[in-house]
Parts: structure tokens; sequence; C-alpha cells
């Protein structure tokens, strides 16, 4: 998989609420986005909770990661969630989004598809949330953003571009100014 990541804290923060995690291995990729509610350093800390916890349970399924991050979750900020599995042996995808944590897929020809999330967040609560499976074709990307990315970014042109750093650079141009938000947005291609 081709990586390329942009990211920004809301205008006169310093930390970003936003965090991610990515890390591929010879059967799987997995890609995680966590935003913690409202922003600042207390919004970091638990979306960092949640990808610590992630980078721990790695080889866990998508469902099992979701239902672990929210049992952590007690006690502290709340998180919504996004989360992409990559199997390589089956050439099978799954992924599952709480909240605002929006997933995009385009393929070779073209065309865009964008999931709808679970409503809520994760916060120690039990919710009901849905698990969406997809055939990994060839040289699809998945663009994985948080909610400082808005519709009208996600209708430009250049996603549907081949090259995941030309995607996140010309977004950084066009896209990323001025924020009213964290804004994290991970542009992801299978190289078969």
């Amino acid at each position: 998989m081709e990586v390329s990541v942009f990211q920004q804290p809301k205008k006169g923060n310093y930390y970003c609420g936003d965090s991610y995690y990515y890390k591929e291995t010879e059967n799987e990729f997995i890609c995680a986005l966590a935003d913690g509610l409202g922003s600042g350093e207390y919004a970091k800390e638990s979306s960092q909770i949640v990808m610590d916890i992630i980078e721990e349970n790695v080889h866990a399924d998508v469902e099992q990661l979701i239902r672990i991050c929210n049992e952590k979750l007690v006690g502290k900020r709340g998180v919504v969630l996004g989360v992409l599995k990559v199997n390589f042996r089956t050439n099978a995808y799954t992924f599952s989004s709480i909240g605002n944590i929006g997933i995009m897929t385009i393929t070779e020809k073209q065309e865009k598809k964008r999931s709808i999330p679970n409503s809520g967040y994760l916060g120690g609560y039990r919710r009901p949330f849905k698990v969406f499976d997809g055939v990994l074709d060839p040289g699809i990307i998945f663009i994985m953003f948080s909610d400082g990315v808005n519709s009208m970014d996600l209708s430009a042109k250049y996603f549907l571009g081949k090259d995941v750093d030309r995607i996140t650079e010309t977004y950084a141009a066009i896209g990323g100014k001025n924020r009213d938000d964290d804004t994290t947005l991970i542009a992801m291609r299978y190289l078969d």
C-alpha cells in the first residue's frame, strides 16, 4: 500500500485532536483514524489512547478493535473512529466508521463511493455499528478523513489521480488552509 497523510490542527491550536496509525505486514494492512471530541490536548489524549490500543491489537478484526477501544474509553473524552483492514491473501477489505470519520473508495475506472458512517461516538457505552466488506480491486484508492475535510473538498478532481502524495499535497495547497477544525486526510493506494 502506498500511503500519504495530511494533518493540521484547528486554527489557533498547538495540538491536533486527530490521531492516526497504519501498518503493513506480509498478509494485511491496517489504517485507523480517531478524532477526539472537542479539540486540543484532551482530544489528542483520547484519540492517541485509541491508536495505542489498535497498535497493541493489530491482528484483531475491525469489529473486535472497535469494541476494545470503546471499553478503554470509560472515563475519558470520547472519540469518533474509522478503521480499515486490507487482507492481501483474500483480496478483500473491511472497514467501519463511527461518527464523522469518513471513508471513500476510488476505483481504477474513477468511480467514487463514499460510505455512510455509523452515528454516534465511542465513549465507553455500547453502541451498535456495522462493518462493511469489499473486494480489493487492483489500484483502488482509499481516502480516510476527519470532519475538517468537507464534501466540497471531496468532489475535487484531484482525488481521481493515482498518486497519493499528489492527492495530499494538492489538498494541502487548495483545501487544507485556515481550518475551523482539526483536519486529517489519509490517501492510500493498493498496489497489486
